[in-house]
């Protein structure tokens, strides 16, 4: 039999792939929403906010498809209505896109 066994790595293992999902533009990424099954981009979400952070929904439906909240050196980002969000750190001279756009 020549079939592979999964090897259990850690996260850190996701890095790279991790590190070519962001290096490219995120608008640009497409989702089905599991609320009313319709195809959509990030950048043609129903975005909310700035305050307390960024909201992005269905522009079908309206169901949550992410949530985006940045404090000084951090971003937090909930995809999809579950549960639990990541936690970024941010390099100190990266500030927030909202202080980089804004000056």
């Amino acid at each position: 039999m020549n079939q592979r066994t999964p090897i259990r790595l850690d996260g850190n293992s996701l890095a790279g792939p991790l590190a070519d999902l962001f290096a490219i533009d995120p608008t640009t990424a497409w989702r089905i929403c599991p609320g009313c099954r319709a195809l959509s981009s990030v950048a043609e979400l129903h975005v909310y906010g700035p305050q307390p952070g960024f909201t992005g929904r269905c522009p079908h439906c309206q169901q949550l498809a992410l949530r985006i909240v940045q404090q000084p050196g951090r971003l937090w980002l909930q995809l999809g209505t579950d549960q639990g969000a990541f936690r970024f750190t941010l390099p100190p001279s990266a500030g927030t896109a909202h202080e980089r756009h804004t000056g």
